[in-house]
């Protein structure tokens, strides 16, 4: 009778961990967007210099993620001195493409951009564009929309990184995802000037995978150079100004989880004072 009854608390338990949602904790981390460093332009070392330095004075910080255009043009002088200063920081940070970043017959291809941040950060483990991190239970995935054959201001999310994408949000089905990258996929308002250049080739492709999940909670992107966000169909679309744009800002995400509730999204632009190099 015992052990029918031990078998019967072992099932229950089982049954409630796998049809519940995972609970996650409260998070804290930065959205850098489009930082287009060029080594030849002072400005844009300084402000990114600046917003490392003022990053590192933030409490509580788990992460900091930079979502594209992190370069100005693929040159390999410029993503080095990118990883130079980024590696200042005291949090670990993660690397989104945009359409800046990479041109393969320029000699910096996908698998080269990841190579060099590997070669400063001995202990930066993403070796493809398209990845999945976890911190404090929520689950991240970084979404690649970058061209580097045929470069553009237009993203292009392919089949088989939709298909990668699918596959997480499957897997993942009982856990809070956030979902990063470059090119938007709800255009963000005061964007209208910039849609025909800076549009998501075949977008309703991926806005109708979105909506075959419940898991996403937010969708954080950069690309048009404004401060937006936007709730649609139950997922929280934020989209960061420019690094390079006055006043310089870069964003803090606050997600607050409480139990029997669906977790919530605090965001806030931090503006800092650009230190000059002398």
């Amino acid at each position: 009778m015992k052990k029918f009854i031990l078998f019967l608390f072992s099932v229950l338990v089982l049954f409630v961990f796998t049809n519940s949602k995972v609970f996650a904790e409260n998070i804290r981390f930065v959205q850098v967007a489009d930082a287009h460093l060029t080594v030849g332009s002072e400005y844009s070392m300084n402000v990114l210099k600046s917003a490392v330095d003022d990053i590192n004075k933030q409490s509580g910080i788990s992460f900091v993620v930079f979502t594209g255009d992190n370069i100005n043009n693929p040159k390999e002088e410029n993503l080095r001195e990118f990883v130079s200063i980024v590696s200042k920081l005291n949090v670990p940070y993660y690397v989104v493409l945009g359409n800046h970043d990479v041109y393969k017959s320029n000699g910096l291809s996908k698998v080269r951009y990841y190579e060099i941040l590997r070669e400063r950060n001995l202990l930066y483990p993403q070796r493809k564009p398209n990845y999945k991190f976890t911190k404090n239970g929520f689950v991240f995935l970084v979404v690649d929309g970058a061209k580097e054959v045929i470069p553009g201001s237009v993203g292009y999310y392919r089949e088989d990184t939709l298909a990668w994408l699918e596959k997480e949000l499957t897997k993942n089905a009982k856990k809070d995802v956030v979902i990063l990258q470059h090119f938007p996929v709800e255009y963000p308002e005061g964007s209208d000037n910039r849609l025909r250049t800076h549009r998501t080739y075949k977008v309703e492709e991926y806005q109708a995978l979105l909506s075959k999940h419940h898991n996403v909670l937010a969708v954080i992107s950069g690309h048009f150079h404004v401060n937006s966000e936007n709730m649609k169909d139950g997922v929280y679309h934020i989209s960061s100004p420019s690094l390079l744009g006055l006043p310089n800002a870069y964003k803090i995400i606050d997600i607050v989880t409480t139990k029997e509730f669906s977790p919530i999204i605090y965001t806030q632009l931090r503006e800092f004072q650009v230190k000059d190099s002398n």
